[in-house]
């Protein structure tokens, strides 16, 4: 077993972090559902999909700022902040009657997501260095994926029976609360707010430039990747498969698929290297768009789904390690809050940029150009990364 895996601080971190990317698409298969519940309202089409990204937008323009308190004032209380406010907006749903005021508790729900994955995010720059942090990074993927597939499993089974259960599901970080509080400690800091555990830890010459471009990456990355939670549910009733629970199943095989991928790239990162890794993730996600563009079948749908699953699981743990590994200890609160507001932003985004594009060209044209898009990425990222020096990944333990 990795040594990371007997430190009880390291479950805390993938527990916490079970609650946050995949947050949003939890009620993605209860979509069309709530669409026909408020259909009069001449909105519903929009609003709708809007209810799977609009904690992206609070999240994108709050994280930065819960960074840097978190770096003044504490891991913890943002933290167990977060989680609080995680239960009552996210579980809101069950019981507003009007679209606009779901929505609206949609963007409170960010208010949670940002505390806790900005707090996690840090956490783990704090307890771990070097290979150790970014083998947890990918621990952590795996976590949030497989958090998600049971979330959106559970969801489509729900929402056979009403559209509004789903929403019972983000009750669960209550439970969360008493477990994350006896195993997350708060890192012993100076006056100054830097972790005593790495006091001298200066961070990558250039770092600034570094965390800008991986939060860019990641950006883009979410643009294309969040097509799928907000647009797929209504590509699956075109091709016949209407039912809550295809798109739970699909669903399911994406985040089972990042899940192990994203543990795998934790071990294989050293010899990939930095710019390997996520390139390897573009083209797998190019080609699980690809595919998905074609399908017709419900096992086609799937395997489409996995394979972007498992570009995701390469990528994204190789944004926040990147940039993790670059900046400064006193600085990381500050880093994971952009690079949480960028996972977000482009979130938000998505059905912004993807829905006019699948109006004019429909779905299939649609996930053809996210293809085309992720090769782009792999190929600017690529060059982008060649120039700048290599990171500072020093073997350490954990602590």
């Amino acid at each position: 077993m990795d040594r990371i895996l007997l430190d009880p601080r390291a479950w805390g971190v993938m527990l916490a972090a079970m609650l946050t990317i995949m947050s949003n698409a939890t009620i993605t298969p209860a979509l069309p559902g709530i669409q026909a519940l408020f259909s009069d309202n001449p909105n519903a089409e929009l609003l709708t999909r809007m209810l799977v990204t609009a904690p992206s937008l609070t999240v994108a323009i709050v994280a930065p700022f819960a960074g840097v308190l978190i770096d003044r004032l504490g891991r913890r209380p943002a933290l167990f902040f977060g989680l609080l406010v995680y239960a009552v907006a996210g579980t809101a749903g069950l019981y507003l009657q009007s679209l606009e005021m779901i929505l609206v508790s949609r963007l409170v729900l960010g208010l949670g997501v940002a505390a806790i994955m900005t707090a996690q995010a840090a956490l783990i720059g704090d307890y771990f260095e070097g290979p150790a942090r970014g083998r947890l990074m990918g621990y952590q993927m795996g976590a949030v994926n497989l958090g998600g597939l049971v979330f959106v499993m559970t969801a489509g089974m729900l929402a056979e029976h009403s559209a509004r259960l789903p929403f019972l599901i983000y009750a669960l970080s209550l439970a969360f609360f008493p477990i994350l509080w006896w195993l997350l400690p708060e890192p012993k800091r100076t006056a100054g707010g830097v972790d005593q555990a790495h006091p001298a830890d200066p961070g990558e010459p250039g770092w600034p430039a570094t965390v800008a471009t991986m939060s860019i990456a990641a950006i883009l990355t979410f643009v294309i990747f969040y097509s799928i939670p907000t647009q797929l549910p209504y590509h699956l009733v075109d091709i016949g498969l209407a039912d809550p629970h295809y798109a739970g199943e699909v669903m399911a095989a994406m985040m089972f698929s990042a899940a192990v991928m994203a543990v795998v790239s934790g071990w294989v990162r050293p010899w990939l290297g930095r710019i390997g890794t996520p390139v390897t993730g573009y083209a797998l996600l190019a080609a699980g768009f690809a595919l998905l563009s074609v399908a017709s079948t419900l096992v086609a749908s799937m395997l489409g789904t996995a394979l972007i699953g498992a570009g995701l699981g390469f990528c994204v743990p190789t944004f926040v390690t990147t940039a993790l590994n670059a900046s400064p200890a006193h600085r990381r609160g500050l880093v994971s809050g952009f690079v949480t507001s960028a996972f977000f932003l482009g979130q938000f985004l998505s059905p912004i940029v993807s829905q006019p594009i699948i109006t004019t060209w429909g779905y299939q044209r649609a996930f053809m150009i996210a293809a085309a898009g992720c090769v782009a990425l792999a190929l600017i990222l690529a060059l982008t990364l060649k120039r700048r020096p290599p990171q500072m990944d020093k073997p350490s333990p954990a602590h």
